[in-house]
């Protein structure tokens, strides 16, 4: 199967940085894109910054200007870089792995990761 595993998610004050990483593992034999979205408590969950194995990124409005993200194709890893973060940035993280071809599979899957809690203090 297909895990992915986030790290980097802790309790920052505004204004600091964080950088999250997330790494897919198994029999994967390609991802279209990678991406991270964040839900916070009572609200659905928002897509922050999406790139495609080709390098094509996109990112939510809220975000823009503050962060980056960047893959390792090779490596089946994605990163995000956030700086000047705000309380209202406070969610949990998820990785997720989208259009993820198997071995021996009949299509594309999409696979997410537990979520990486991040908080930010006023």
């Amino acid at each position: 199967q297909v895990q992915l595993v986030e790290s980097g998610g802790g309790l920052v004050q505004a204004g600091g940085s964080l950088r999250l990483s997330c790494a897919a593992s198994g029999s994967i034999f390609s991802i279209n894109a990678m991406g991270w979205y964040r839900q916070a408590p009572g609200k659905q969950r928002e897509l922050v910054a999406r790139i495609t194995s080709g390098g094509r990124i996109t990112y939510a409005d809220s975000v823009k200007g503050r962060s980056t993200i960047s893959r390792d194709n090779a490596k089946n890893m994605v990163y995000l870089q956030m700086n000047s973060l705000k309380p209202e940035d406070t969610a949990v993280y998820y990785c997720a792995a989208l259009g993820v071809l198997v071995p021996r599979t009949l299509g594309p899957t999409d696979y997410w990761g537990q979520g990486t809690q991040v908080t930010v203090s006023s």
